[in-house]
């Protein structure tokens, strides 16, 4: 095969024969942009045809018999290309994934959200920006302490990880997220305030008013008066939501 030098070098990883199939033939019909180099049904075979033939982009189903998507990535030291899950739902893979501002595709496939994955690769490529990626997600994966976990913030000219333990409240600012860190810096992220609620919900994180998400391990003071508020860390007073009230003075009422 004459490989056009213009072209990126595209790696299929499934279990399913089928799953192969249907997306090599949505790849060559819909994405001219790839140029498919090679499939694998398992994480064996994959970590070989990684290292032998170094593509741009691995389109990698997160469960497979004999170890998943992230348990491949965690044996590789070269980490540097593009990755797009590919998975049946699962929330706690996507999380992971979101953690690492990676790409995914849920099954069974749609032809729009695989051009839309595939635009904002080739338009964010960046080795550099692959491997961290790739590296935040596996560690991600790994870590039991929620807290302990990083995630990686779109910025307009790159991205920062931060720890979210670092993150002290975020803030909805229209479309658009202002992100305050443990340091006194704030982001102002391309992403809505529900994002970031469904991301870190289940890592300590509480929206306690329509705009405002708050680190619960971060909060220094209730107040009862003006309808009640809440002190964070940084000495910001957040007001509290009366629908969210219980939901909050539960969870301290229960020693958290």
């Amino acid at each position: 095969m004459i490989m056009n030098q213009n072209s990126v070098k595209v790696l299929i990883v499934d279990d399913e024969r089928s799953a192969r199939h249907v997306l090599a033939g949505y790849i060559e019909k819909y994405c001219p942009e790839l140029e498919l180099i090679g499939e694998a049904d398992q994480i064996v075979a994959a970590k070989s045809m990684i290292e032998k033939h170094h593509p741009d982009l691995v389109f990698l189903d997160v469960e497979m018999p004999g170890g998943s998507g992230f348990d491949l990535l965690d044996q590789l030291s070269d980490l540097n290309f593009g990755v797009i899950f590919v998975t049946a739902f699962d929330q706690y893979a996507i999380q992971a994934i979101n953690h690492g501002a990676a790409y995914y595709l849920l099954k069974p496939l749609s032809i729009d959200d695989l051009i839309d994955a595939v635009k904002k690769f080739t338009s964010e490529k960046s080795h550099g920006a692959c491997a961290i990626r790739n590296k935040v997600v596996t560690e991600n994966v790994m870590r039991v302490d929620a807290q302990q976990r990083r995630l990686v913030l779109p910025l307009m000219d790159g991205f920062e990880v931060v720890k979210v333990a670092d993150i002290v409240h975020c803030t909805a600012h229209d479309n658009f997220s202002d992100i305050f860190l443990t340091d006194g810096r704030k982001r102002m992220i391309c992403r809505t305030l529900k994002f970031y609620e469904d991301l870190l919900t289940d890592d300590g994180f509480m929206r306690v008013h329509k705009s405002h998400l708050i680190n619960l391990t971060h909060v220094t003071k209730y107040m009862k008066s003006g309808g009640g508020s809440v002190v964070l860390i940084d000495g910001t007073e957040v007001p509290l939501s009366p629908q969210k009230k219980d939901m909050f003075l539960k969870y301290f009422e229960n020693g958290r």
